[in-house]
């Protein structure tokens, strides 16, 4: 630990001599490639000073009560300093092993969001399209471009699938404990009798995939074509733009219609399929080394409910972390970030554990 600290130390006073140079301040893509390293460095340089002085504290006060010639006055103050100290230099030093944690690069990517209706057929398909805008929503409030790539709407405004691109640096770093089962109680709209459903529906995030992550060959692809489906009208397609692609290899299957174009459908379909198979790849990975959240937690399984949403009780539920919240409109609004920041916190101290 103190051997990582000492080499944080000298690499950031180095890049703090190097961003003084005048030959660096010259060159304008140097500075800037040195002052992001830099910034990169600097909490952590921060964090490591603060635990060093608290660990320096610990010592002092522990030396004062081994000293025979400390006061007793002084020394029932020192023994509740020296308590109040530990306290808080394991507080510092999990802080600073959170901030030393190596970051999954994936984390800095796009994302891509499914999310299907489960049990619960049209209550569920309506509950698809609730957490749909709840995504959207958030995605508006932190400034970040979404983009549509697929739905299949039902008749009263449901969802049975919907895709949706989210572009911002850390989308999917924000988003990628979302992927599960989100379960919903309450009374469903045609309910007549005011008797309480239980509906389901499934989230799915996944990092973008760049052309380069996936190679893709043209003969692995199985394409087909067909009418857009729709309610008709002016807008009705005569000719055949949707489209449906079969990756032979992993026998995955996408099909975009939203786009008026044939190319465009299948431009859109295309990022989906790359955005799965480096999922799959991923996730083969993180399988054979045992060694991430998902293998580490049984809540990386989408087959398992993380969440449930009751509106009888105004209460929203993270299965995961035992977390409750009495705030379910505002959540639904996309107000979630004390969720979003609770897992993520409960994750990187599962990594911890796991001695990653």
């Amino acid at each position: 630990m103190e051997e990582v600290l000492e080499k944080l130390e000298r690499d950031f006073e180095q890049l703090e001599r190097q961003l003084s140079n005048p030959e660096v301040l010259a060159n304008m893509d140097q500075y800037r490639e040195l002052a992001q390293r830099h910034a990169g460095l600097q909490e952590k340089v921060e964090q490591a000073r603060a635990y060093r002085a608290l660990q320096q504290e610990v010592t002092d006060l522990e030396e004062l009560l081994k000293d025979p010639s400390t006061e007793d006055d002084f020394r029932e103050l020192a023994a509740t300093e020296l308590e109040q100290a530990r306290e808080k230099a394991r507080a510092a030093r999990e802080k600073l092993l959170l901030l030393l944690l190596p970051k999954d690069p994936a984390t800095e990517r796009n994302a891509i969001v499914e999310i299907r209706a489960g049990t619960g057929g049209e209550e569920a398909a309506l509950f698809a399209g609730d957490l749909f805008r709840m995504y959207t929503r958030l995605a508006e409030r932190r400034g970040w471009q979404w983009e549509l790539i697929s739905a299949n709407e039902t008749g009263i405004g449901g969802y049975k699938e919907v895709i949706f691109g989210v572009s911002a640096p850390g989308a999917y770093g924000v988003l990628q404990h979302e992927s599960g089962v989100h379960r919903v109680q309450r009374v469903p709209k045609t309910e007549s009798s005011g008797r309480i459903h239980t509906s389901a529906a499934t989230v799915a995030i996944l990092p973008e995939a760049e052309e380069v992550d996936v190679e893709i060959r043209p003969d692995d692809l199985e394409w087909s074509t067909m009418r857009a489906a729709g309610a008709g009208g002016q807008h009705m397609q005569k000719n055949e733009t949707a489209v449906r692609v079969v990756h032979k290899p992993t026998g995955l299957v996408v099909s975009c219609q939203d786009e008026r174009s044939q190319h465009q459908n299948r431009e859109k379909a295309l990022r989906v399929l790359r955005s799965r198979i480096l999922e799959m790849e991923r996730e083969r990975q993180e399988s054979e080394i045992a060694k991430t959240r998902k293998a580490q937690v049984k809540s990386g399984d989408r087959s398992d409910k993380i969440r449930t949403y009751n509106f009888p009780q105004d209460r929203v539920t993270d299965h995961r972390i035992n977390l409750t919240l009495h705030n379910l409109p505002a959540i639904l609004d996309g107000e979630l970030d004390e969720l979003l920041e609770a897992l993520e916190l409960h994750y990187q101290q599962e990594r911890l554990a796991a001695g990653e």
